[in-house]
């Protein structure tokens, strides 16, 4: 008597990876890892507060969205290392969303922003869920820069105004350049306050090669310390001012005179954005490391982060490319790095939250300028344009149409040309009908090698793509064709099917048409090494019984053997 299977055990080291390295955590480890998340607290707050500001939203919830992220993150996310909370790369996006329908109120701009953030930890949390942790490679490595690429300047364009102390409502990126300027020209500068941000701007380039120096908290510090002694507030350099003391408090996010679909597709593009982003971290630092991380799980803490910024009055969060070497150089071992920072950050706010009142915003535009530049990505596009000019162009399309037309139609179009890249890929693909070359193995492109011998009476076709409906009638095409450009007149045509990695109902009603359309011109329709998967749908769609198990051959010589047999024809291959 067979007794009931026993159910699978819940893996909570999975699902709890923070958790699991608790277990076997080492007392060498507590010094390093406390260290650390001191010397990362320097970089948590400016940071923290300039991309908040850069987002539309008061400085206070970036550091609200660096508190509960890290916490959070620490329990569900895999990585040891990764540092999470606001980023330059998502500062667009929110900025797109929130402008439209938020601009001169903070308390509105945040629940809008929290809602983009719930949208996009729901959106992680069941892609990871559902292992789709593959979903990000969908955008090619072009696509990916000329999005990026996009992005940072949006972002840089956005942050100028506060540069130069001005501030006007954005009309996207090229409206704003040209405000801009046209403000300028008319001599409304504030000079004070563009000295200091271009001077923190320069330091923090400075010293961006050093990387034991805190380039971002020595500028911030020094430019707090010139504004508070020479009282430049007073002269009209805008400073942060008093944050509120205290923590965050659990509010769900909702505004409803607004347009859900677009904090939808927000939502949407600031998580494609974000995982995207962690997982190249990720993956970098597993592989220095030689910890392996699971993806679908890196999503699921991803998402989890998200969904806590967004309960407890943050903003959308990714990992950070500044912030977790900082963790890693200060000698972080594992995730109580980003909770001894979480907890520091918490201090400041409870016992000294006006520690930063004189911290002027044109500094702050500074530290996001500067993040925005090490966002471009201009070299390995030389390479490419180098390789395949096309895909050049698809990159720099991609770029235009975020820098025109803003962030979330920018992930639109990017998602738009990727979908056309691979239709087209796959609707016009590559094809050979195949001769022997004598001294070669095999069978090869007639068109490359002209001297390859074909067998009378035969035509042996390659497709080098799966047959689905964008491609199933330039297939009908291709082999007509083929049958009619012969030497000889055709009795057999083999499909050499080994690229073949699928079919659809599309393709295969088309199949079923050729092979009647062939079979009244006197050619019999057969394949060679086609998949068993591809076979197994073959039989489902009523193909394999409508051709017979004789028109399919396990190799491509077994084919023309079978055909030589019937045929009688004397050729040697």
């Amino acid at each position: 008597m067979h007794g009931t299977p026993p159910r699978p055990r819940f893996d909570w080291k999975r699902w709890f990876p923070g958790l699991a390295t608790l277990l076997h955590y080492q007392a060498a480890w507590l010094p390093k890892d406390i260290a650390a998340g001191l010397v990362l607290t320097t970089m948590l707050v400016p940071v923290g507060i300039a991309y908040a500001e850069a987002s539309g939203v008061p400085g206070i919830y970036g550091l609200y969205a660096t508190i509960i992220p890290l916490l959070a993150y620490a329990l569900f996310g895999p990585s040891r290392i990764l540092v999470l909370g606001p980023d330059s790369a998502l500062a667009a996006p929110i900025l797109a969303v929130v402008v439209q329908y938020a601009a001169s109120d903070p308390q509105r701009a945040i629940a809008i922003a929290g809602m983009m953030a719930l949208v996009a930890g729901a959106f992680c949390v069941i892609a990871g869920l559902l292992r789709l942790g593959f979903i990000t490679e969908l955008l090619s490595k072009p696509i990916r820069y000329g999005y990026m690429n996009g992005i940072a300047l949006t972002v840089l364009i956005s942050q100028l105004p506060k540069l130069f102390g001005l501030s006007f409502d954005s009309q996207g990126p090229v409206r704003d350049l040209w405000t801009l300027a046209q403000a300028l020209l008319a001599g409304q500068g504030h000079w004070p306050s563009f000295a200091i941000g271009a001077g923190s701007l320069a330091l923090i380039l400075l010293l961006k090669p050093f990387k034991r120096l805190p380039g971002i908290l020595i500028a911030v510090v020094l430019a707090t310390l010139a504004v508070s002694l020479f009282k430049l507030d007073q002269l009209g350099v805008k400073v942060l001012g008093e944050l509120p003391q205290g923590l965050p408090s659990f509010v769900f996010p909702w505004v409803t005179d607004i347009d859900l679909v677009e904090v939808l597709l927000g939502g949407i593009a600031v998580a494609l954005v974000s995982f995207a982003d962690t997982s190249v971290l990720s993956r970098t630092y597993a592989a220095r490391l030689k910890t392996p991380v699971d993806p679908n799980q890196e999503m699921f803490g991803l998402g989890v982060a998200n969904l806590a910024a967004g309960l407890f009055q943050g903003i959308p969060i990714s990992s950070s490319s500044s912030r977790t070497p900082v963790a890693e150089a200060a000698g972080s071992k594992t995730q109580l790095t980003g909770i001894i920072g979480a907890l520091a950050v918490t201090l400041l706010l409870v016992v000294a939250p006006n520690l930063m009142q004189h911290l002027p915003n044109s500094a702050l535009a500074a530290v996001v300028i500067a993040a925005a530049m090490g966002l471009f990505e201009f070299a390995d596009l030389k390479r490419i344009f180098r390789m395949q000019q096309w895909e050049f162009w698809l990159s720099f399309t991609c770029f235009v149409g975020v820098a025109v037309f803003g962030a979330i139609p920018g992930i639109c179009i990017a998602v738009a040309i990727s979908v056309i890249e691979f239709l087209w890929d796959g609707w016009r693909p590559h094809y050979a009908v195949l001769g022997r070359v004598d001294g070669t193995r095999g069978y090869h492109d007639v068109q490359r090698y002209p001297q390859a011998r074909r067998i009378p009476g035969f035509v042996l076709l390659r497709w080098d793509a799966p047959l689905f409906f964008a491609n199933a009638e330039q297939f009908q095409h291709t082999v007509l064709a083929a049958v009619d450009e012969s030497p000889t007149p055709v009795q057999r045509l083999v499909i050499a099917a080994e690229p073949v990695t699928s079919i659809d109902v599309t393709s295969a009603d088309m199949l079923a048409e050729l092979d009647r359309a062939l079979e009244a011109r006197g050619v019999e329709l057969q394949f060679a090494e086609m998949k068993d998967p591809v076979k197994d749908k073959m039989k489902r769609f009523g193909l394999f019984q409508h051709m017979g198990e004789n028109a399919f051959h396990p190799t491509v010589g077994a084919a023309v053997d079978a055909y030589l047999a019937d045929s009688g024809v004397d050729w040697q291959p």
